[in-house]
This record gives structure tokens, C-alpha cells and sequence, in this order.
């Protein structure tokens, strides 16, 4: 090959000396001849060495691939392995820049925090993690915005070579047993008790040794519990008879429902030993028993959670409505601004105190009160006022104004929803049992519902404020007769209701949605709510939002949504045929 190709250089060489013969000296066409020839013979010989040298580190490279990548595979999950070449950042970005053997290494000995694992775990579940053409990190959210890790700063110079960091098979089982091993070392023991969920969610590649060493040095007794149970799951599935009936025992004290399972499976297996098959039945009843109940704890639960919000929303209504008598219907639009009070509290902190954005929330509660109670003041002032005792006429006005707030809001922020994320101390759950997980968001809702309810009965019932709102409440006439000035009452008091309509805005910015159209989603309810307990008793629209929301979250399980709604309206109906003055009636001479 080398030599033929030194011929055609050759011979290309004459062919050129040749046709410039008549130009140039033969002497000078001779020596450019041998300088070509020996160029050319330099350069082919380089191109085979390194072909060569190719071929050689190739052959090495796939042989030695297939060694790690093997004794990778054999390595336990108690297995400690250092990533070989350290790069900087944190772990998150060491983890994006290295190669594959030391993305291994480090799910297998983490170098970071618990928390830092949980975020990779996360961003590469939402495939939000990629990778510059330079190794740098960037985050890539569904809006096609690129953010810079880790300031997560938006920026428009997006790499040449943007590519996502994803995981092979091999990758995604370290990652799952590395996050396991990084939490069962943890001091906290609701990070160890979720180390044993994730094992039991791979019970079939779990080392039964890993969980009798964290049996062995577990003082929680709840992780305790959970690690007893994953064994005996794993003693069931691979021990003797004697060991599966005794296995069969523990699990009956479950309520996780992978249990459940199990148990279901195992019992259609044919030739069963009468013994096992008797422990099975008896172990699947106590487990099914276990999970209704858990189940039906959780429906409850989410039913007080509807109805904590279905209280902050009607408690200013219930003010309103029962004092001055007017049918707001921009009630719901006034819950609307407390959210988006909420949303502007957010983006300030995040623009002025980027390190306290976590405790946004504690200055975004005051804020809505005060934002909507001026505005509820400014409505009552200048469209409510003019038409007291004109019922019909001050529907149709508030009706106009919750059509002008929604317009407004749309003009400034937009007819799409804006994001309101939740406070880190807020985010998660607590997990009651394997079946029953309780949301903190929704646990601080009832909580500061609670709260808020206990100051406003406090407020009515023990100040002089209060006095001045029950009295103009009960008899408008007597109460300026005996000198309350009934008119700035009036505007106080819808200033409260609008207050309370605002925080019950702040709060619903947590769990769900914020967009224009936020108050029509509450708006009927809310009312119902009001009608039920009775005009302007508190503790009436107390026991009428548990009462539709226990109810209709119930409802919902067994028959849909909308038949729900359906039923429930029904119902509503004829309790109000029944007791038209609600639960509690409103009681004095004005009333009667």
C-alpha cells in the first residue's frame, strides 16, 4: 500500500515536471520531484502509526469497558467507590460533567447533601437537567427557558451543543440504591424511613444483609417497623414454609397496599399448603381492613381541607352579607386579588431578598388582608354605599365590579395563570402509614383556618369593634339611636369581610391554581355556605363548610364530580326549604 502509493506521487510528480519542462530548469524540477516523494513518504507513515496506535487503544478500551462495567455491576449497594477524577462545583454539577464511571462512582459513595441527591433525582425525572458543550450545567424548563445552574439565572446564550443529561439502565438502578444508602445514613428518621420505601419499591434487587445491618442499628421505631416489614416481605418471597407462614403473620399488621398485592398473588398460586393458604386469608382481610381505613381517614381529611377553604372564603361574606345585607358578588374577585397579592409579595423577594424567598408567605398573608380590605373599602365607599336597601341593584352593581377586577387583572398579568410556588417548609407530606400520606400545605390551611376563625371570634365577641358590629348587626336603627356611627361601621366591617377574602386568596395560592377567573370557581359555594349557617354567624358557616365539604368529598368518591355537585345542590335546597334562616338564625328586633 505504502509503496503504490509513493508510485502515484511518483508518477504525478514526472507528469507536473513534464508539462512545466519548457519553464523551469531540469535540475530544479528534479529535487521538487524528491521533495514531493519524501513528504509524502513522511506523512503515510504517521498515518499508519497512528491507525495503529488506534486500533491498539481501541481493543484496550473495550476490554477494559467490559471489566469495570462488570465488577460495577457486582459491586454491592454497602460498596464505597470514589470518583476518580474530581471535578469542580457541586455535586450536581461534578455529577454532569463526568464520565460515566464516575457518575457511578459517585451514586455509589454521594459527595453531597441528602437534599442535593433528592434534586438530581428530581430534575432528571422532569428531564430539566442538561449539559453544556463545556460540561456547564443549565436547567431547561417545559417553557423552553434556560436557566444557569446553580444560580438559576434565565439566560438567552444557549450552548452550541446543548445536550440532556439522562441515565442508562445500569445508572438509574445506582441512582435509585445510592439515594437508598445515602438516607438510611442519615440522623433524621423520616429520610431513613423513606430509604426503606424506596427498597420496597425494588424489593427483587434489594440484599437482604443491607436490611438486617440497618434493623441492627435502628433506634426509631417506626423505621424499625417499616425494615421488619420489608423482611419479612423478602423472607416470604424466599424462605422455607415455616419461615413464609411466620412472614405471613407480621404482614398482616400492614396497610401498605403493595402488601395487599402480594398477598392477593400469592393466594391464586395452585397447590398451597393449607397451613400458608389459612394465614394468607387471614393476613389479606386484616391488610384490606387496615387500608379502608386508611383510605377513608384520608377522604376526611381532604374534605376538612376543602372545607378550611370554603370557611376563609365565606367568613368575610358571612360579615358582609349579614351586616349590611347586600349580595356581593364580587366577593370571589377580592379572594382572586389576595392570590395575586401573594404572587407580587413572591416576586419582590425573589428581585430584593433572594435569600429570605422561603419565608415570602409570612409577609404575603398581611399584604393580601390589607390590599383587599382597601379595595373592598374603596367598593363599598363608591358603588355600595348609594344603594343600600336596593338589593337588586347592588347585585348587579358588584356583579359589574368582579367583571371589571377580572379585566383589570387580565390587562396587567395576563389571561394565563401565573405560578405561585410553594415555601420549602410547606412542601412534601407526612406520612401517617404506608396508605395515608397528609400534605403540609394542606395541614397549615386548616391550621391558620383554625387560627384566623379564633381571632375573628375573638375580635366579634370581645372588643368594642365587635360590640359595634353585632349592634348594627341586630338593630341598624337603635344602634345610631344610641350613638354608633353605623356608617363608618359599615365600611370597616366590609373591609374586614374583604381582608378575610383576601388571606382566604393567599391561601389558595398554595394548592392550586392562580389566574383571572379564581374567585368564580368559589364564588357559589361560598355563598351556599353563608345560607346554610345562617346570615352572619360565624359559627354557622363553620359547620356549613364542614358539612359541604366532608359531604361532597365523599359524595364525589362514589358517584363523579358533577353528580356530586348535582346532589349536593339538591340537598342545599331542601334544607332551605326546611329552615330558611340557616343552622343558626340571626336573632333581634331588626331581624324579626
Amino acid at each position: 500500500m505504502l509503496s503504490k502509493n509513493n508510485d502515484d506521487q511518483q508518477a504525478l510528480a514526472k507528469t507536473y515536471a513534464s508539462s512545466i519542462s519548457m519553464v523551469v530548469p531540469r535540475r530544479l524540477l528534479v529535487l521538487i520531484a524528491l521533495l514531493l516523494a519524501a513528504f509524502t513518504t513522511i506523512v503515510h507513515a504517521d498515518d499508519d502509526a497512528q491507525s495503529a496506535n488506534i486500533a491498539t487503544v481501541t481493543s484496550e478500551s473495550m476490554t477494559d469497558g467490559s471489566d469495570t462495567l462488570r465488577t460495577n455491576n457486582e459491586q454491592s449497594l454497602t460498596t464505597p467507590t470514589q470518583p476518580t477524577t474530581a471535578v469542580s462545583g457541586d455535586a450536581i454539577q461534578q455529577f454532569v460533567a463526568g464520565d460515566f464511571s464516575q457518575r457511578q462512582a459517585m451514586l455509589s459513595a454521594w459527595p453531597g447533601s441528602v437534599e442535593s441527591l433528592d434534586n438530581l433525582v428530581e430534575l432528571i425525572a422532569n428531564d430539566e437537567l442538561y449539559q453544556g458543550n463545556r460540561g456547564q450545567t443549565y436547567l431547561l424548563n417545559a417553557e423552553d427557558q434556560l436557566f444557569t445552574y446553580p444560580d438559576k439565572t434565565e439566560t438567552s446564550d444557549w450552548p452550541s451543543d446543548l445536550s440532556q443529561v439522562t441515565l442508562t439502565n445500569t445508572l438509574r438502578s445506582a441512582l435509585i440504591f445510592g439515594q437508598a444508602k445515602v438516607k438510611l445514613e442519615s440522623d433524621k428518621p423520616a429520610q431513613r424511613l423513606q430509604a426503606v420505601e424506596i427498597l420496597a419499591d425494588n424489593i427483587d434487587q434489594v440484599d437482604p444483609a443491607i436490611i438486617t445491618a440497618a434493623a441492627a442499628n435502628e433506634d426509631n421505631a417506626n423505621v424499625q417497623k417499616a425494615l421488619t416489614a420489608l423482611q419479612a416481605r423478602i423472607d416470604f418471597k424466599n424462605g422455607d414454609l415455616p419461615t413464609q407462614i411466620e412472614a405471613v403473620n407480621l404482614l398482616a399488621d400492614s396497610d401498605n397496599p403493595q402488601v395487599l398485592v402480594d398477598l392477593e398473588s400469592a393466594l391464586t398460586s395452585d397447590n398451597l399448603d393449607p397451613t400458608l393458604e389459612a394465614a394468607l386469608s387471614d393476613a389479606r382481610d386484616s391488610v384490606a381492613r387496615r387500608i379502608e381505613i386508611s383510605t377513608w381517614t384520608g377522604h376526611i381529611f381532604t374534605g376538612m381541607s376543602t372545607a378550611s377553604i370554603l370557611l376563609l372564603a365565606a367568613l368575610g361574606l358571612a360579615i358582609t352579607f349579614g351586616l349590611l345585607g347586600v349580595i356581593n358578588m364580587a366577593h370571589g374577585e377580592l379572594i382572586m386579588i389576595g392570590a395575586y397579592t401573594t404572587y407580587m409579595v413572591q416576586n419582590l423577594f425573589k428581585a430584593y431578598l433572594p435569600d429570605m424567598v422561603g419565608w415570602y408567605l409570612l409577609a404575603a398573608v398581611p399584604a393580601a388582608f390589607l390590599v383587599s380590605a382597601v379595595i373592598g373599602m374603596i367598593i363599598e365607599r363608591i358603588v355600595i354605599r348609594p344603594l343600600y336597601g336596593r338589593e337588586l341593584e347592588t347585585l348587579l352593581a358588584t356583579f359589574g365590579v368582579s367583571l371589571i377586577l377580572m379585566q383589570l387583572v387580565r390587562m396587567i398579568f395576563g389571561a394565563q395563570n401565573v405560578e405561585v410556588s410553594n415555601v420549602a417548609w410547606l412542601s412534601g407530606a407526612y406520612q401517617v402509614s404506608s396508605s395515608l400520606v397528609l400534605p403540609y400545605n394542606r395541614i397549615a390551611i386548616i391550621v391558620f383556618t383554625v387560627i384566623v376563625v379564633a381571632l375573628l371570634v375573638y375580635l366579634l365577641n370581645k372588643t368594642r369593634f365587635g360590640l359595634f358590629i353585632r349592634a348594627v348587626t341586630q338593630n341598624r336603627q337603635m344602634a345610631r339611636a344610641v350613638g354608633i356611627p353605623s356608617a363608618r361601621i359599615d365600611m370597616m366591617a366590609f373591609g374586614l369581610g374583604s381582608g378575610l377574602a383576601g388571606m382566604a386568596g393567599c391561601a389558595l395560592a398554595q394548592v392550586g391554581n392562580v389566574g383571572p377567573d379564581l374567585g368564580q370557581t368559589y364564588i357559589i359555594d361560598t355563598f351556599l355556605v353563608v345560607v346554610v349557617g345562617g346570615v352572619g354567624q360565624v359559627w354557622g358557616a363553620v359547620l356549613a363548610a364542614l358539612g359541604l365539604g366532608v359531604s361532597g368529598t365523599v359524595l364525589e368518591i362514589g358517584i363523579g364530580a358533577v353528580l356530586a355537585k348535582i346532589v349536593l345542590l339538591v340537598l342545599v335546597i331542601l334544607f332551605i326549604q326546611k329552615r330558611p334562616q340557616g343552622l343558626f338564625a340571626l336573632k333581634g328586633r331588626f331581624v324579626e
